[in-house]
């Protein structure tokens, strides 16, 4: 599983409350099963320690990000329990995966040439 989210982080110090300092708020976030990086209708066994493609979009979000505000993208391989747990092998159903099923996920972004990974966000027009 990928778990992708967007946040916006505040400034260290907010005039007026304090408590918001350095606030994480979470704008946009989605999980996508690895398994279904080809095509939702065939699951497909990951190859492990091999560069995949995975392209994914967020669910829309309606946010300005303020002066002084960060942009913050967490990227994680699990959300439970919000989400149920993906055993990490490849079983026809993770509903039907048993005990000795699950292992340690291990997942790397590259950032090498030809293999350059990025995050493109849309800016809305200024008025």
């Amino acid at each position: 599983d990928w778990v992708v989210k967007l946040i916006d982080v505040y400034p260290d110090e907010v005039a007026g409350d304090p408590a918001l300092g350095g606030y994480q708020l979470m704008v946009s976030a989605d999980i996508f099963r690895g398994r279904y990086r080809e095509s939702f209708e065939t699951a497909k066994a990951i190859q492990a320690d091999r560069p995949l493609l995975y392209r994914f979009a967020l669910p829309t979000a309606n946010h300005v990000f303020l002066p002084g505000h960060r942009i913050m993208v967490q990227i994680q391989s699990s959300w439970f329990p919000l989400y149920d747990r993906n055993p990490q092998t490849f079983v026809p159903s993770i509903f039907w995966a048993k005990p000795g099923d699950y292992r340690k996920a291990v997942q790397r972004i590259y950032h090498a040439p030809g293999q350059a990974s990025f995050i493109e966000l849309p800016r809305a027009a200024e008025r």
